[in-house]
This record gives structure tokens, sequence and C-alpha cells, in this order.
């Protein structure tokens, strides 16, 4: 699959705690220094998050622009200053952390960086150009332009998963290639039209609405293109092991328990990967 970036270097299949470990005694904190904390003591080697910026700049740590669902606070994050922000509390206790401080907190884990704003895409960068967190850090974003913007600032040093318009570009490469015989060879012509592909991985979900994203072409044409798929979000025991089955490689989950009990099950056990 070419030449791999350090973040594909972890333990496989990608087995990663979505927004941390956030169940059992941590319920309702999710993006939380003690949840991503709490998913490294698990043994997961993968988490994922989101990140906004703060009036003044700073990637703060959370999924929503606004602060009301999940935190004592409400308005806009990007409203704030950070000094402000730091003394937000998620799920009743835990305060709403900074993205270098979990980076900081957790330096032998690979993370998955979902940008949720045009504001907190240099921000984000300065903050893996101050730590040297290259290779442990994977950008995603549904937007292609902020992807963009960050490759081009941090070369090849970056990891980044693939923007919406790439993902379309993906799955109509994998549609057109199981057209049959003649069908096929007229669509890959019409297929030069079709979004690039740029990324080492696709981050999608297993299904959109009533399309089916992932199947055995899409992570076929995927692994052909160079490209690594991880499904989101799953939680149900028998879709991890439909998805592994299909060869994908990786999952995210908010029931990390689950998805390391399916692991282990396939004797695919969770382990660290080894320090940078």
């Amino acid at each position: 699959m070419g030449d791999r970036h350090p973040y594909l270097e972890g333990p496989y299949p990608r087995a990663y705690a979505h927004r941390g470990w956030h169940i059992d005694d941590l319920t309702g904190c999710e993006n939380t220094l003690a949840a991503f904390v709490r998913a490294a003591d698990e043994g997961f080697g993968y988490v994922e998050l989101d990140v906004h910026a703060s009036s003044d700049g700073i990637p703060v740590i959370h999924h929503d622009a606004h602060l009301d669902r999940t935190t004592d606070a409400t308005g806009r994050i990007a409203d704030r200053h950070a000094a402000e922000l730091d003394e937000v509390t998620v799920g009743g206790r835990e305060k709403l952390p900074r993205l270098e401080t979990v980076l900081r907190a957790i330096p032998r884990t690979r993370v998955t960086i979902e940008l949720k704003a045009d504001a907190v895409v240099a921000p984000t960068l300065a903050v893996l150009e101050r730590l040297d967190a290259w290779d442990r850090v994977c950008l995603g974003s549904f937007e292609e332009s902020r992807l963009v913007r960050a490759r081009a600032s941090a070369g090849r040093r970056l990891c980044t998963s693939l923007g919406q318009r790439g993902v379309l570009g993906l799955r109509g490469r994998a549609w057109l290639v199981a057209l049959p015989g003649p069908l096929q060879a007229a669509g890959l012509l019409g297929g030069a039209v079709l979004p690039r592909v740029h990324g080492q991985v696709a981050q999608v979900p297993a299904r959109f609405g009533p399309l089916t994203v992932v199947d055995e072409q899409f992570v076929r044409t995927a692994h052909a293109a160079g490209t690594e798929v991880h499904v989101w979000t799953v939680d149900e025991p028998g879709t991890m092991h439909t998805l592994l089955d299909l060869g994908v490689d990786g999952i995210l989950s908010d029931r990390p328990d689950v998805l390391r009990d399916v692991l282990a099950v396939r004797s695919e056990a969770l382990r660290p990967p080894e320090a940078g």
C-alpha cells in the first residue's frame, strides 16, 4: 500500500475509542482529558477527538460548535477566550480540555483530530509543530478546504483522512469498477471527472442514510489507492464482525469495551504502539 505514514504503524486493526472512554464512571464525559487518559490506560492505541478554536486562537476539544449539549455553559466556543473555556465543565465534573494538554498527557497514543472549524486549522498545526507530534496524529474534516490548507502547510509530515469530496470520489470509483464488461469501460471513462483521492485514511460511516458506503468493493478500491478504511461510529458487535470480515482497517466506537471484546474473540488483541 505504498509508503506508510508513521501514524499507521500502530496496532492493527485500528481500534479507536471515539471521543475517548466515556462509559462506566465516565458516562457523559466525552472529549475530556479523563476520557482520553482512561482509553490509553485501557490499552487503546488510537483515539478520536474534535477541535474548535477559542476566540483567541487556542484549539480546544469539543464536538459541537456550541457548549450547551455537554457542558455547564452556553453559547459558541468561538466567542470565548481560552481562559474562560478552561473553567467550563463537561458532564458536571471534567474540565473542557485544550488540545495541547491532551496530546501531552497521552504521548504514546495515536490521535485522529477532526477539524470542526476553519479557524482551528492553523492553531492545530502550530500545536503539532510545538510538540513535534506529526508521527502520531491524523487530521480529518468533512470540509475538503481545511485539509487542503493543512496539507499545503505541513507537507508530507502530515497524515490526513479524506474529506467529503475524496470519499465521494472513492465510492464512485468502487461502483464503476464493479460494473460488468463494456459498462465498466464506459463508466471508467466518465469516472475521469470524479474527485481525486487525497489522504492516507478514509474515515467513513458504514451507511449514509439509505446508501451503503462500506462494502467489499469500496474496501478493495481504497486499498488499491493506498488508503486505509476506518469506519465510524460502530457500537454493535455483529456489525463490528461484519466490517472486519470485509477487511476494514479500523473501527471507531463509543463502546470501546465492546470493540475490545470483539477483537479478543478474533484473537486480535489491543496493544499500544511502540514509542516513537
